[in-house]
């Protein structure tokens, strides 16, 4: 009898040890620097506290290195420039994420440093991220509250 339920329970476990471990590979393929890579729209609004609000659009793109690349228009209490960005992101199995980066100006001389948090979804066609930290050129730290969208372009 203990056989007979052994060799009946044996294909249910087998069977249920190649689920779980398909749905762990898939799992880990799901969230990752070549799913990243692509070209994407954003935008971000907030305040930098003691400066003023802030808001910005532009176009960003990641490559499946960890590189990120873009042209920003921000708005700073009202006052508006250009910069462009660049810097290095990464990605989790989780779709989560960070990015480092600087923004210069057509000079390139760096205006300021930054990091945010990202978080991917929509089969990593969308991400939301939030301003960790913001650092001007002179090494003066900002206290920023911003957060944004960014949402992959048609190619």
């Amino acid at each position: 009898m203990k056989r007979t339920i052994l060799l009946k329970g044996l294909p249910i476990l087998f069977a249920t040890a190649f689920v779980a471990s398909t749905a762990m590979a898939a799992q880990a393929d799901r969230c990752s620097l070549a799913r990243a890579a692509g070209h994407y729209g954003f935008s971000d609004s907030g305040t930098i506290v003691g400066i003023g609000p802030r808001a910005a659009v532009g176009t960003l793109t990641f490559d499946a290195e960890g590189n990120i690349a873009g042209k920003v228009t921000a708005s700073l209490s009202g006052s508006i420039g250009t910069t462009n960005l660049s810097g290095t992101y990464s990605v989790n199995s989780d779709c989560s994420g960070t990015a480092s980066f600087s923004e210069s100006d057509d000079s390139g001389n760096v205006i300021l440093t930054a990091t945010v948090e990202i978080v991917w979804d929509d089969n990593m066609r969308e991400a939301r991220f939030l301003f960790t930290s913001v650092t001007l050129a002179n090494g003066t730290p900002l206290a920023p509250v911003v957060n944004g969208e960014a949402r992959k372009l048609v190619p």
